[in-house]
Formats: structure tokens, sequence, C-alpha cells
């Protein structure tokens, strides 16, 4: 038995199951969103690389009208290896300065690829995607644990200079001198109130900058000054 013909039963079995969480839905009607979404044949990669935007956008939104908290259900269901609870990574893809204008850099604190859970200080990984109103790309995962040989005097220092690159990071909960030092670098630092899925977060955000951006990510994002104060006066009214 070839490892494709066993790969194809997993993927197979996690499409049965993600379509049970979806409302009058079955393996049919998910697997056939899903090669709109990503194409033939489904691989591991592709799995990995959907997000709830595409999921949605999919079939001529074939899904538009499903609960997210659904949704991002059957994703989760999607993206782990079932026999083994693996969690699959999502692709990574090539990013050059300059190919997503009006675009930010976020950083998510992320244990198990798909969702924003972990404590700054102890998260497995760094999830980096470059975020625009209509694109959003995942272009690095970086592992949070120190080089071998390496001597780090401070840990928080040190996850904090492995984003230093991004504007915004997302995460579950993070101590005040953490916090400190992240804010030190010109990141911004989000906490959120609980675990939340990458793409839930990644669509809110695509809103805000495609909407009235408050001023602090307007400055992220080069809209120059008299632009800022405007949606500032728009946001309080």
């Amino acid at each position: 038995m070839s490892s494709q013909e066993v790969l194809s039963r997993e993927l197979a079995l996690r499409i049965g199951l993600a379509a049970r969480a979806l409302p009058d839905t079955d393996a049919k009607r998910l697997f056939k969103v899903l090669t709109n979404c990503v194409g033939l044949p489904i691989t591991e990669e592709k799995i990995g690389s959907i997000n709830l935007q595409k999921l949605k956008a999919a079939e001529d939104g074939e899904f538009s009208g499903v609960d997210e908290g659904l949704l991002k259900k059957a994703l989760h269901i999607l993206k782990h290896d079932v026999e083994a609870g693996v969690t699959l990574k999502p692709e990574v893809y090539a990013y050059r300065n300059g190919d997503m204008p009006g675009s930010v850099r976020i950083a998510c604190a992320s244990n198990d690829a798909i969702n924003v859970d972990g404590h700054f200080g102890s998260c497995s990984q760094f999830m980096i995607y470059q975020v625009s109103a209509d694109e959003a790309r995942l272009i690095d995962i970086r592992g949070t644990e120190a080089p071998a040989g390496l001597e780090v005097e401070d840990k928080n220092t040190f996850r904090a200079e492995l984003i230093q690159d991004c504007q915004v990071i997302y995460m579950a909960s993070v101590g005040g001198p953490a916090a400190a030092k992240i804010v030190k670098l010109g990141i911004h630092p989000m906490k959120l109130s609980g675990t939340e899925a990458i793409a839930g977060i990644i669509g809110q955000l695509q809103a805000v900058i495609a909407g009235t951006p408050p001023p602090w990510l307007a400055k992220i994002m080069g809209i120059e000054a008299p632009n800022r104060f405007r949606f500032e006066r728009e946001a309080t009214g």
C-alpha cells in the first residue's frame, strides 16, 4: 500500500468528519467546495493553506451563509491528522517588499498553527502574515526555541527580536515587562481575551483596513497624517 493511498484515506476521513460539523453538508458537498477552493489533487499542503475567507468564497460562496464558528470548527478538523493528532502546517508563500501595497505584517503567537492560543513567553512559534484589505499571505513560521549553543540572557527580548520586522503581534496573553519590550521595538501588542482562530483575526483586520483604520494602524499602513486625523474624527463621530 503506497503512502499516497494512506494519505488519501486520511484526507477523506477528515473531509467526512468536517462535513458533519456543517449544517446540511455531506462529504460530497464539502469535497466540491474544497476542489473549487484549492484545485485537484487535494493535498496536505493545499488543505493547510485554506483560511476562513477562502472557504467562504469558494464555489460562488457556497458556505458564505454558514455560521463562522462552525466553519472554523470544520477547518480545524481538516487541518489535523485524525489518527496521530498532528496539526498540519499551512503553506508558506514567498514575499518581496512591495508585493502588497497598503499591507501590514503581523505575528500570531500560536502552538497549533491555526489559532492564536499562545502566551508570548511560552508559545512554540510565531506565524508571520502579510495582510492587506484583499489578501493575506503566510510568509514565515518562526520557532521560538533558541538555536543550540546560543545563550539567551533575556527570553522576552529574544522573542521580541524574532518578530521585529512585524508591526502587530496577536497573543493570548503577555506579561507587563514583555509587553514593554515589544513596544520598544515599535510593535503594537494585541492581547486577546481568549483563543481565536488566526483566520478570523485576519478577516477582522482586513475589514478594519478596508474601512476606517484607527490612527495607529493608519500610520503603520503609511497613510498621510491628514487622512489619519480624518479616520480619527470618523471613529469618534
